[in-house]
């Protein structure tokens, strides 16, 4: 049975999605920006900080489903410029312990949702 995870701790959907769906044991999350959830403010000031609104955002979607980052089975990290990569590895890094952390693809793109340098999703099972 699917079922729809939502909270108001990270930015809410503004299109026909939604921040995460539950099939069973398996949790799907979308893609998160650095979207402030409180105030709608953009954190792109740098990639370092970018990078961790991007992680706390999907930390609540994850709570919001009972779990946390030790379920991460598989996360995609799409970024703008692949010079940034060693700076948002370093602050991705932070949320994962090395031996159990997910599998992952990083991907550069031409272009992000509000030209934001980093989205993140998530496949977690528990």
């Amino acid at each position: 049975m699917k079922k729809i995870i939502s909270t108001n701790k990270a930015p809410l959907p503004i299109g026909p999605y939604n921040q995460a769906v539950k099939v069973g044991n398996t949790l799907y999350t979308s893609g998160q920006i650095a979207l402030h959830p409180e105030t709608g403010e953009l954190i792109t000031n740098n990639i370092g900080d970018e990078t961790k609104q991007v992680m706390e955002n999907m930390k609540a979607v994850l709570e919001a489903a009972e779990m946390d980052f030790s379920d991460v089975v598989k996360t995609s990290i799409f970024i703008s410029d692949m010079e940034n990569f060693a700076q948002i590895n370093k602050v991705y890094g932070t949320y994962f312990d090395e031996e159990t952390a997910p599998a992952r693809e990083t991907v550069e793109v031409a272009n992000l949702p509000k030209y934001v340098n980093v989205e993140i999703s998530m496949i977690a099972i528990k």
